[in-house]
């Protein structure tokens, strides 16, 4: 973990309420996709939890949807603005069991953290796709990019307004696939844990009181015994979860 402050290059909205922010500073915290910063905000006692979508050297991308006062305080900021950011928090995806052809499923605001795991899966020279789940059309976003690094990609809204008329474990029953890597709501989450044919990993979005794993406010039990969705999570192994305690 490292606090540093970064600085907003950019700041965009992707839909009515979902927002990219380009931010500048170090990043040498970042280890692994699937990780997360935790943002202090102003007038906020807690920090912000926000997955990283993508990063290199000098960059940090994050996407956000606008949901309370902190996340509506993000959208307002303009180029230039400055940011408390703890960086390289939680643990991230492992690549090294994905087989050739893995599948990433991710769901609303779960996209953002497969961009990267995506990237770097197509790097080690894996055929990837890519199943993107929203609830209707106008909430779409990221389908061109996950195409511009090569992956396969599916598109799935509940309402079929846009792609295939269901959820993102429609698409999944049809693809060909050696693991899986997955982010979204738990009710997606367990969907992906009962139709998955192959081991893979999740992770889980989750309420956290300090971000590292001090206040323990978010454990969670698992076959291997507690563990915190903020440190040794928020990625964990399909074969590990207790649905019960998540």
């Amino acid at each position: 973990m490292k606090q540093s402050y970064f600085t907003v290059l950019s700041n965009c909205p992707l839909t009515d309420n979902v927002y990219k922010m380009i931010l500048s500073g170090d990043t040498s915290a970042i280890t692994a996709p699937g990780q997360f910063v935790n943002i202090q905000l102003d007038g906020l006692f807690l920090r912000r939890p926000i997955s990283v979508c993508d990063y290199d050297d000098t960059t940090l991308t994050i996407i956000y949807k606008v949901v309370g006062k902190g996340t509506a305080q993000m959208a307002a900021m303009t180029a230039g603005a400055k940011l408390d950011v703890l960086t390289g928090l939680g643990n991230g995806y492992d690549l090294s069991l994905s087989g050739d052809h893995p599948v990433l499923l991710g769901g609303g605001v779960g996209v953002p953290p497969m961009y990267n795991l995506a990237k770097k899966l197509i790097a080690e020279g894996k055929k990837v796709s890519v199943i993107l789940g929203f609830n209707t059309k106008s909430e779409v976003f990221y389908e061109e990019e996950f195409k511009k690094l090569g992956c396969a990609v599916t598109v799935t809204t509940v309402d079929g307004s846009y792609g295939i008329k269901g959820f993102v474990t429609t698409a999944l029953e049809g693809t060909d696939y050696s693991y899986f890597y997955t982010c979204g709501p738990e009710p997606m989450l367990k969907a992906v844990y009962k139709a998955s044919k192959t081991s893979g990993q999740m992770s889980f979005e989750e309420r956290m009181g300090c971000g590292f794993g001090a206040c323990m406010g978010c454990s969670c039990k698992t076959l291997t015994g507690y563990k915190r969705i903020c440190k040794e999570g928020p990625v964990m192994k399909k074969e590990e979860i207790l649905w019960d305690c998540v």
